[in-house]
């Protein structure tokens, strides 16, 4: 009986480890499920952070970049006007010299033309 009742006592505390491993383990699951939880939500706020920080850089760059464009906008628009006014300058200066000497400026213009022409000519042989 004493045997028996030793088999009893071992099973019944091999019952109460195996409960006790058990809820053991469902503590450690819930613990390590919260701390999960928290370590998400500390993730989650810095994607944010960092989100919110990218965005911002983004929106800067887009401000400058619009800056930058507007500036080289204008600068060209300034340097297409002086490069417009001088050509009509020396359109203006040519036509002047050619009303002033026709005879010559048609020479000059014929010997321009012939030069162009034996230019070319000697290309193709």
């Amino acid at each position: 009986m004493a045997t028996t009742k030793a088999r009893e006592d071992v099973k019944n505390d091999l019952k109460t480890l195996k409960e006790d491993v058990k809820v053991a383990g469902r503590e450690e699951a819930a613990r390590l499920r919260a701390k999960a939880s928290e370590t998400e939500a500390r993730i989650r706020a810095k994607a944010a952070e960092a989100d919110a920080v990218v965005r911002a850089r983004a929106e800067q760059a887009r401000v400058q970049a619009q800056a930058y464009y507007e500036q080289a906008r204008v600068r060209g628009r300034e340097v297409y006007d002086d490069a417009a006014e001088r050509f009509d300058e020396a359109q203006r200066y040519v036509i002047e010299r050619v009303q002033e000497r026709p005879v010559q400026s048609t020479a000059i213009a014929l010997g321009v033309g012939v030069l162009i022409g034996m230019l070319l000519a000697g290309r193709r042989r």
